[in-house]
Formats: structure tokens, C-alpha cells, sequence
């Protein structure tokens, strides 16, 4: 090999590779810092709250079921814990609202947001990211 071939070879090859490092640098998709737990981890760190019956403040009542997503495994077992002061905080906000209030889905994200807040009221480790209606009669 001539050696002006060998300096054409080598300037095409360190093009190449710097063009690659940029790619893999600044065009590849990089994995998010702030994805969605998958639904494992959402179960892992979730406790269910079993059927509940009470009256409303209308004439009708509810029988109601909860699963509810913390942050970490020590906001779960804490919740686990609690879960007598969980069922007092859902029976006592469940009495204050008439059944018209709960039978929208609007309704339902407003009861489901309300509990999450009484309940990271009385949590000492981690929160709750999310309240999950899983079933819901009212008669």
C-alpha cells in the first residue's frame, strides 16, 4: 500500500468513528430517569384495601374496594399497618358524600384523590403515588 492510501484510509475511518460517536452520543434514544413503575412494581409496592360496605349521606350505600400504590417498601408496610386508620379515613369521607357524587368517573377521581391525600396526612415513611378504585356498588 502506497502511503497516501494509508493516510486516506485512516482519515476515512476516524470520520466513521467520530460520526458514530456522535450518533450513539446525542441521537439515540436514551432511557427516561422518570419512566412508569411496570405494573410488578406497582404491585410489589401496593396494598389492597378489601371491600368496604357503608351508608352514604343520601339514602343509599356502598360497597367499595381499594388498591393503594406507595412509593417504597417501607411506605407499604407502614400502610399495612395502618390499615384500620386507612378503612376510618375511607368509611368517614365515604358518609360525607351523597351518592350523585361518586357515580361520575370525575366523581370517582375526586374520591380516589381525596383518600390519597388523608392518607399521606397520617404516613411517616414515603407517600402514596396513587389510589385505585377496583370495584364499586352503590345502592
Amino acid at each position: 500500500m502506497n502511503k497516501s492510501f494509508q493516510v486516506f484510509l485512516f482519515s476515512t475511518m476516524s470520520i466513521l468513528l467520530v460520526a458514530a460517536a456522535i450518533y450513539i452520543f446525542f441521537l439515540s434514544e436514551k432511557p427516561k430517569a422518570n419512566d412508569e413503575p411496570t405494573v410488578e412494581e406497582i404491585l410489589e409496592l401496593s396494598v389492597d384495601i378489601p371491600e368496604i360496605t357503608t351508608n352514604l349521606s343520601s339514602d343509599h350505600y356502598i360497597n367499595i374496594a381499594f388498591k393503594i400504590q406507595t412509593d417504597r417498601k417501607d411506605a407499604k408496610k407502614e400502610l399495612e399497618k395502618r390499615e384500620f386508620q386507612v378503612n376510618n379515613i375511607i368509611i368517614k369521607h365515604l358518609s360525607s358524600l351523597e351518592a350523585k357524587d361518586i357515580l361520575t368517573t370525575e366523581g370517582k377521581i375526586q374520591l380516589e384523590q381525596s383518600i390519597k391525600e388523608k392518607i399521606n396526612a397520617i404516613l411517616q415513611n414515603g407517600k402514596v403515588e396513587q389510589v385505585y378504585i377496583t370495584s364499586c356498588i352503590i345502592q
